[in-house]
């Protein structure tokens, strides 16, 4: 299935100049969306994981089907002060400022491989800042997955050292 035949790309959207990557028609439709999971999870099944990650809340939309359809857990990386229980927190940079992403301290376990998963991976400093979060608790990233990826810019350079997929790939 060509996933890119259910993506709506908007321009100008938020701001003037960027082409927005709309992911809601493939959620809609309910063969394009299965068929989305299970080839994430054939590509996620190469890494061995034993538990998914994904960060809010797009991470949300495709991490938990996906854990589902591969029988594993699902833990949530958050904004500060969305998680009940004692959380560890990882502070990154953004092109104007910082941002914070939390989980809970018992999110993952020692050992665990982790596979993250995204609906679109742009310039990378997210991820690199939930892998960071993740391998303090212990965990070890074995692999990330994302619907789409933007490779111009050139994110999975910030991860190099992670094996990482995408099913859709666009310059910008």
């Amino acid at each position: 299935m060509d996933f890119k035949n259910y993506i709506a790309i908007v321009e100008d959207f938020p701001i003037k100049g960027i082409s927005f990557k709309d992911i809601t028609p493939l959620i809609g439709d309910k063969d394009a969306f299965r068929a989305s999971i299970k080839e994430m999870a054939k590509v996620a099944e190469e890494f061995k994981p034993t538990i998914i990650v994904g960060p809010e809340s797009r991470g949300f939309i495709f991490g938990c089907p996906l854990a589902y359809e591969m029988n594993l857990g699902f833990a949530p990386i958050r904004k500060p002060g969305k998680l009940p229980r004692k959380t560890v927190e990882k502070e990154y940079s953004l092109e104007y400022g910082t941002n914070k992403l939390a989980m809970h301290v018992d999110a993952v376990k020692k050992g665990d491989r982790v596979v993250i998963v995204d609906d679109l991976l742009a310039t990378g400093g997210t991820i690199k800042a939930a892998i960071e979060l993740i391998e303090s608790l212990g965990a070890k990233v074995v692999g990330c997955v994302f619907l789409i990826e933007l490779t111009d810019l050139k994110g999975r350079e910030l991860f190099k050292d992670v094996p990482t997929a995408s099913l859709i790939n666009y310059p910008y």
